[in-house]
Parts: C-alpha cells; structure tokens; sequence
C-alpha cells in the first residue's frame, strides 16, 4: 500500500525530515519526504504492516523540537518505488508552516566547541538540527536556507557533506558552517585571531562590549565589576532598573540566586529565558546591578558565542539590552556602531545578519509555574490555537507598554516578539516592520483589525490607517481576559479580576482595577477599585507621591509629614480636589504607587512598575496581618491604616506585607460575592509573586477554578492575542 501523509506544526529546521528518512529505511519503505509552505509531505509505500507502524510511530518519536499539531494521511496509488528520498521544497503555496524559534546550543554541538581536535573547535557558529538560531535569521518560508540570511555563506565539502548525508544531524540544518565556509566574529579595532578571547580579555580587563548575538546586541561587563557596571548604568542612562546577567553554568547561576526546580528547569530549557530569582546575599556581583532588589535576573548561554565568551571571562557578565533606555535593541552593524559607540569601548560584531531583532525573554515562577513577564527570543514565533476559528484573517495592534501584535487565521495565532513601549518613531516603526513580517511569514492578509479604545494609543493610529478592513475596537481589560480565556481554551463565560495601571474605560475614565464577567464576545464591569483622582494625569505616573496626595485626600487623612512637605503638594491637592487636569483612576497599579510613596520607598520612579516592584520587594515574609477594604473593593479604610501604621513608627516591611494581604483578600472576597465557577486573575498588577499567589490560594480554597496567563505575558504583553481572540470570536 501507499500513503500520504501531511504534518503540520514544527516541523521544519528541526531534523524532521531525517528524521523521516531513519524511520522509513528502518521500516523498510519506500517513497520521499519534503517541506512545503504548509509543514511536511510524506509519502511511503511499502507492504501494510510497515505502513501502519510508519504512522504509529511517526509522531511518537519525532525529534525534540518538532511539535505536531496534526497528522492526515491518505491511501494514493501503488507506483513501485523503490528507496527513499527527501526531495526539494516545492515553490509557491501559501506559507502556513511554523517558523521554530531560536533555541540554545545542543550538548553535542558544545562538546564540538570545546573538542580540540573537533574541526569546529571554538567556531562561535557551530549549530545543527537540533538548535542554533532560526526566527531570527528566516526571511520567509520554506524554511530553506536560500531564504535565511546564512544564504551569502557557500558551505564547504565537508559542511556540504553534512548537509547532505541523511544520516547525519546536520541533515539539512540551513545554518551549518564551520570556520572554512560561515560566518566569522571580529572584534573591531583589534587583528586577533581569536576575537572571543580577545573580547573576554577585554572584559577582565573592565571594559564594556557591545556583542553582537543572536537577536540584536548586548552590552556587556564584568558583573562583579562595580567601576565598570557603574560605568555602563551612566552611560545608558539607566539609573535604577536592574541589569539581567550571565552566568557561565548551574552551578555559578546557583552561586547568584536561590534556584528551586521549576527555576533550574526554565535555565537550562532550550528557550534559555532570563529567569527571575531571589539573590544570594553573597552573590558575587556589583551593587549597581540591582540597585536594592532582592532578586537578579539570569540566564545561561544560548549561543555558541555567548559559551566560549563566559568560559574565557570565568565570570558572570552583566547581558543588557543593546541601547540607550527607552529606545528598540540595536540589530543591524551600522546602527549599533553608531548608536552604542558612547556607550562601549569595544564592539565584538560577526557577520551573520540578523533578520528580526529579537530580546530576551524573562519568566519568574509563582507557585512552582513559570509566568511569562516578556515573551521573546526562545518562545516567538511559536503558535498559540485559538478556541474560535477566525473565519477572516486578523491583525491585532496591542496597547502601547510592553507593545506586542499579532496575527491570525484559522485556529491558529502569532503574537509577535516583544517590541517595548510604543512611544517613540524608532519602536514604531519596528512594530510596523515586524507585523509585516509576520503577515509575510504566516501568509496572513488582515481583513479585520483589532485595536484598543485609547485613541492617542499609537498602536491605534496604525490600526486606523490600514485602508479596506473592518476594525474591532477592544476595551484594554477585556484583552486582558479574553487573552487568558483563549490561552486555556475557554469559550465561555468567567469572572475576571484585572489589576494593572492604565486602560481606556469605556466611560472615559483610566481603569486598572475592574473586576468583569464575560467571554471572547464582550463583557460586563461588575466591580472596580474605588476611583480617586489622578493628579496632572500622566505625571502621576512618573510621580508616586501625587497618588498618595489623592489617596490620602480621599481617605480624608493627613499623609505623613515629610511627604506632604515637599513642593508642589499643595498644588497637586488642589488639583486632586477640584478635578483639574486630574482624570479619575480605578487603578490598582496607581494604588501600588501610593502605598510605595506613603512608606517612603519610592516618590518618583524612572521605569515603568518600579514603585509597585519596590513594594513588593519590601515585604516582610514573616508578616501575616492585613489591613481592612471597604465594601466594593474601596482601599480608603486601607490608605488611613497605612498612613496610621506610619505614624506608629511600623516598619516598612510590615506595611507592605499587610496591604499585599489585604488586597487579595479583599479581591478574592469580591469576586466570590458573585458565585463565580471560575475565575481569570490578569493584568500586569499579578506579575507580583506574593499578590497573585495569595488571591489565587484563597480563591482555591474557596474551590473556585483560577485560570492565570501561562504562554503570554499577564501584563500588555498578552494584549494583542486577546484582541485577537475577541475579533476572531465577534468578527
């Protein structure tokens, strides 16, 4: 008999396709595989015993990084066959195959790299089947090397042989090389033979590098270096958020911060994310890498490059986004050899193009589950199913924070890569440039286009000028759980609480702290954070103690001494009183901001969350007190108990443990008030380990179902899927 058979999901750049080959000559088939715009075509022919184990284990066994969605076979005709061949791509067809993101440098490619008598010894590009870039380097599908950009590189025999030998795992891997035929690193300025350890020399030395990596350039230095981390934070104009680090192995990463299982696993997973952990207090690293947070941020090494380079330095680096604040990560040679020069005193560069610039990805883990603070490099551009076929082909915009987009048709979507916060010319337009990559990518032509209600949002404006499509404006909190309930494949109806700082209310107003029941096709405000006043609108924002002047105002309380006797603060309760340039806020995110301004931690911030962050880093573990709510989720009774704990002399810590109590307790009490079967708790506000964990406990405890983000982000990072899911469902 003879079948045909297609495989759709990840199956291309992953061995696949070899993987095939083994299988069907150890069955004993005849017939050929190859890729197309869909996935994979398999045709095998043999007697039907062997057939049938052919597809039986076809799926079962299918390389690591392969992921099937989907197997169709069919019975064709006999035609006498004989052997086996993976045969060229077909040209033409519609792409809807999935593009596999980068994954890290596999065990066996490693022991290569430090194999002295390996020809790819120290070769900072060694990759195969089995890891090695791929979103970042494809230019369309097919994924074949011809539309890569290892496509100026001509392979060598003996890499030609590799890639040509079924047998082998570089079968057909688009970016083999070696040093005789790849890409090359060089340290500018320099004429050494070994460019990684010239730049690792530099690094001992206290220098800072701009090094070219997989997804766009990093800035590195020494992390226990406090001259040259010192350095780097004045020149970046980064005054206090934290760098992300590098570590070498494990074992130095455990030397950095407390690792528990569900930690080790996320560093070592092929995605090799930045994790978020809680730092050793002798961690060996500089003061100026976290100014006073009790957590670091680290990743191990994901690229060949990125191993030798930690191996030579045999410390752990500081591994910053290539930039100055606020603006996309450099990508290209020439715009990071102007825009970085101010900032690094060496640049080690190679010559493999970088199609998409891509950053890290950061995950932290609540309850031994991994939450997604930033998805990016490792996870994009992996698919997301959709629980309503989108009948029409659908663009997403997003919000305007943490922007991210994303595409859809069918059942499937494609949140794209973390873009940043869309409010300058230089991210749009890398927003502008990667939804038209993913449209070409995944073959989507948007008929519908989803956008938020915030008009001034510039996601919106691009949502707006898109010419011969329906638009569906989306509430910003009704992304959020529409986001959550798509991810965990529900259709039905829930009760969501979601906290975050700011979204465009369908009366106008700033919301952030709403409690809603719905679904994909719309939604009900059943509750919110009592809402007070937002004193010179966006600049309490920027500055917490203007919200701890409203909130104090409408607690009708004095705010302590030293706060309210800073300039401009009987300015800013003017206006809080009278409602001049001061919209009224929901915001649980605004709230955060005023109880971190009230204890003293934080009056004017210089990222976005730091007040709320600082907040929770305070907390007193040990404290189990918690102040009271009023009815309807209003936090003045909360704000008078702080502002009177302060009075007494109460610690910090404890303040801050006590209103993190209440106010979960306060928002699970609210939501069990309605009878809910299950529960959506989202918003950026739950990127907070001890509030999502104690709110998601009490409600389970209640027996109630809580469903948290898990592949997207909880903050607008996951905005766009849920617009998405919401089109696809309405439109």
């Amino acid at each position: 008999m003879r079948v045909r058979a297609r495989v759709e999901g990840t199956v291309q750049g992953v061995g696949f396709r070899p993987y095939v080959y083994r299988l069907a000559s150890e069955l004993g088939c005849s017939g050929h595989v190859l890729n197309d715009a869909r996935g994979v075509v398999v045709e095998v022919e043999a007697d039907t015993k062997s057939v049938e184990r052919f597809l039986a284990r076809l799926p079962a066994e299918a390389p690591p990084l392969a992921r099937i969605e989907r197997v169709a076979a069919e019975s064709v005709p006999v035609t006498g066959e004989t052997g086996f061949a993976i045969r060229a791509s077909p040209p033409g067809g519609e792409p809807s195959a999935a593009v596999t993101a980068d994954t890290a440098t596999c065990a066996e490619c490693l022991e290569e790299l430090f194999d002295p008598a390996d020809r790819r010894h120290r070769y900072p590009f060694v990759n195969c089947t089995n890891c090695g870039p791929r979103f970042t380097i494809v230019r369309g599908v097919p994924y074949d090397r011809p539309l890569t950009t290892m496509a100026g590189f001509t392979m060598c025999p003996a890499c030609a042989a590799e890639y040509e030998n079924p047998l082998d795992r570089r079968f057909h891997a688009q970016p083999n090389a070696c040093p005789e035929c790849g890409p090359r690193a060089r340290l500018v300025g320099s004429d050494a033979e070994d460019a990684v350890a010239a730049a690792a020399s530099a690094l001992r030395d206290g220098a800072i590098l701009a090094v070219k990596g997989v997804g766009g350039y990093h800035l590195a230095c020494r992390a226990d270096d406090e001259a040259a981390v010192a350095a780097l934070r004045a020149r970046k104009h980064r005054e206090d958020k934290p760098f992300a680090l590098m570590a070498p192995t494990v074992v130095a990463a455990r030397a950095l911060v407390a690792l528990g299982p569900a930690e080790e696993d996320l560093l070592v997973s092929g995605a090799r994310p930045i994790v978020l952990a809680r730092r050793r207090p002798d961690a060996p690293v500089a003061a100026a890498v976290a100014p006073g947070a009790p957590e670091l941020g680290v990743m191990l090494p994901y690229s060949p490059l990125h191993h030798l380079l930690l191996a030579d330095v045999g410390a752990p680096l500081v591994l910053t986004s290539g930039n100055v604040s606020d603006e996309p990560i450099a990508y290209t040679d020439d715009d990071a050899l102007e825009r970085l020069a101010p900032i690094a005193d060496g640049f080690l560069v190679h010559d493999r193009p970088i199609q998409t610039r891509t950053d890290d990805s950061v995950v932290r883990v609540v309850d031994e589950r991994p939450l997604v603070l930033r998805r990016s490099r490792g996870y994009v551009p992996d698919s997301i199913g959709l629980p309503v076929t989108a009948r029409r082909h659908v663009l997403a915009c997003g919000a305007e924070l943490k922007s991210t987009f994303c595409v859809a048709k069918g059942a499937r979507a494609w949140v794209g890569h973390h873009i940043g916060d869309l409010q300058n010319y230089e991210t749009l337009r890398s927003f502008v440039a990667g939804v038209a990559h993913f449209e070409a990518l995944f073959a989507v032509k948007p008929e519908v286009v989803a956008h938020d209600l915030h008009p001034e949002y510039l996601s919106t404006k691009v949502a707006l000028e898109r010419d011969g499509v329906d638009l569906v404006g989306v509430q910003h909190h009704h992304a959020h759980l529409a986001a959550c309930l798509a991810e965990h494949g529900e259709t039905g109806q829930a009760l969501g609480a979601i906290y975050d700082g700011t979204g465009y209310g369908t009366d106008g107003t700033v919301w952030g702290g709403e409690l809603l029941r719905g679904d994909l096709c719309g939604f009900e405000r059943v509750g919110s954070l009592f809402a007070v006043r937002m004193p010179g609108g966006e600049a309490a924002i920027r500055q917490p103690w203007r919200m701890a002047c409203a909130w104090t105002q409408a607690a009708g309380v004095e705010a302590p001494a030293a706060l309210a006797a800073r300039p401009g603060w009987d300015e800013v309760s003017a206006l809080a009183r009278t409602g001049l340039a001061s919209p009224l806020t929901s915001s649980v995110g605004r709230l955060f901001d005023a109880v971190a301004a009230l204890c003293g931690l934080r009056s004017e911030i210089t990222y976005e969350g730091q007040a709320a962050i600082e907040l929770e880093a305070a907390c007193d573990a040990a404290e189990r007190g918690a102040y009271a709510f009023g009815p309807a989720l209003d936090a003045r009774p909360t704000v008078a108990a702080v502002v009177d704990d302060i009075a007494r002399g109460t610690d910090a810590g404890v303040i801050a443990a006590r209103f993190h109590n209440a106010l979960a307790a306060a928002t699970a009490r609210a939501l069990l008030e309605h009878g809910p079967d299950t529960v959506v708790l989202s918003g950026g506000v739950f990127a907070n380990r001890r509030l999502l964990s104690r709110t998601r406990a009490l409600l389970g405890e209640a027996g109630v179902r809580v469903l948290v983000p898990e592949r997207l982000p909880p903050g607008d990072g996951g905005i766009s899927y849920g617009q998405a899911a919401v089109a696809a469902a309405s439109a």
